[in-house]
């Protein structure tokens, strides 16, 4: 008989306004100082200043560390572990989208298991012993989820590679998803972040290691997000908000059961080219799961359903299977996607290294259908052609 874990967050606060549960979170646990991890951008959009604020009303203490950038190198990780060494912090403040998430939880783990000081040790199934250094994890981005994952993804600029990190010692003690902090994103951000999500939701409810419960969280997840994210594009506060709970509630399945070969090629496209991580997402998706529809049962006609098919119930399989993709390919449309990887910025004389390191990135494994190198290679080509 199959095992099913799930690994959530101890306490997470939704709603317009939960960031004002910060303070009594912080009270609750007996934290006295806090390294906020977040970047330049969010410092300047007055984001950051939203949290601090409520930090120094309280008599909080507070250091910011803002060096994070997109795709987070390893440099930004090891430069977060001197900076909270130095600052007398003990807890993190992770305030952003996936890049300052995904560096906190980084630093978190490495102050907590020291003789993971080399940041490429974390690689894959992480062997640490002892949970990280509690984070508070505050997203601004309906996307990544990373507020509920065990994942984290980090560049290795030296060798032209991403690398993914699964542990369940690096999930944050709270997060508190507030669409507040996220209207003020662009709208292209809101596009690729909530695509990101709705990529998660759909390779998770089709790979390898979905059952019962992260199936019904990644369909009604699907579901939200087809209805919710045009509107949230064109700055519709309510849809906002709702992508901001699904985006959670799709990462309470993917992070339980992995992902696919979408993520598996959407990496590389990162490292490589500095790719924003949710339009190698959007414009990978509708490709891979065509590829991947005669391995997926019913369940397209599930996610054909939830996103508005008409007579997706009665339709032929392969039919249904095929509106499923349309399905997909119109939202991106819709949001303004770019409609191929050629005009997101690959370079077609890269896909032979890009397809080696998708086979070995370690959410291929999940996909349905397992992938040889030179489907990877065929599924680029055809991405990179649009």
């Amino acid at each position: 008989m199959m095992s099913h874990r799930m690994i959530l967050n101890e306490t997470s606060w939704f709603g317009r306004g939960s960031r004002n549960q910060l303070i009594s979170e912080i009270t609750r646990r007996g934290f006295k100082k806090a390294l906020l991890v977040s970047d330049k951008g969010l410092v300047t959009f007055g984001i950051i200043s939203k949290i601090t604020d409520l930090l120094d009303e309280a008599g909080k203490q507070w250091v910011l560390y803002d060096e994070v950038v997109p795709n987070p190198p390893i440099e930004a990780v090891t430069a977060g572990v001197k900076a909270f060494r130095e600052s007398g912090a003990d807890y993190l403040i992770a305030v952003g989208g996936g890049s300052p998430q995904d560096t906190c939880k980084a630093i978190g783990i490495i102050i907590a298991n020291p003789e993971f000081g080399d940041v490429r040790s974390l690689e894959g199934f992480s062997a640490t012993t002892k949970p990280c250094v509690p984070i508070i994890a505050i997203p601004t981005t309906a996307g990544t989820a990373a507020e509920v994952t065990i994942n984290y993804v980090i560049t290795d600029n030296e060798n032209q590679r991403k690398f993914v990190c699964i542990d369940p010692h690096d999930i944050p003690q709270v997060a508190i998803i507030d669409a507040d902090l996220m209207d003020p994103m662009p709208a292209n951000l809101k596009a690729s972040t909530g695509i990101d999500a709705l990529t998660h939701a759909i390779e998770g409810y089709i790979t390898q290691g979905a059952w019962a419960l992260t199936d019904a969280l990644h369909l009604k997840a699907i579901e939200i997000i087809a209805r919710a994210l045009p509107g949230s594009v064109a700055g519709n506060a309510d849809c906002v908000e709702q992508m901001a709970q699904a985006q959670y509630i799709a990462g309470m399945g993917f992070s339980n059961v992995g992902l696919g070969l979408v993520h598996g090629m959407a990496h590389p496209l990162g490292a490589f080219y500095n790719m924003p991580h949710g339009i190698a997402n959007a414009i990978l998706l509708p490709w891979v799961m065509a590829w991947n529809a005669d391995f997926s049962g019913e369940k397209y006609r599930d996610i054909a359903r939830v996103m508005g098919v008409k007579n997706a119930d009665s339709l032929p399989l392969d039919d249904v299977r095929q509106a499923a993709v349309n399905a997909v390919r119109q939202l991106n449309q819709a949001v303004g996607i770019p409609p191929s990887l050629n005009q997101a910025g690959m370079q077609k004389s890269d896909i032979a290294a890009l397809s080696q390191a998708a086979l070995n990135d370690v959410c291929t494994s999940g996909n349905p259908r397992p992938a040889t190198l030179a489907d990877i290679s065929a599924l680029y080509l055809q991405a990179f052609n649009g």
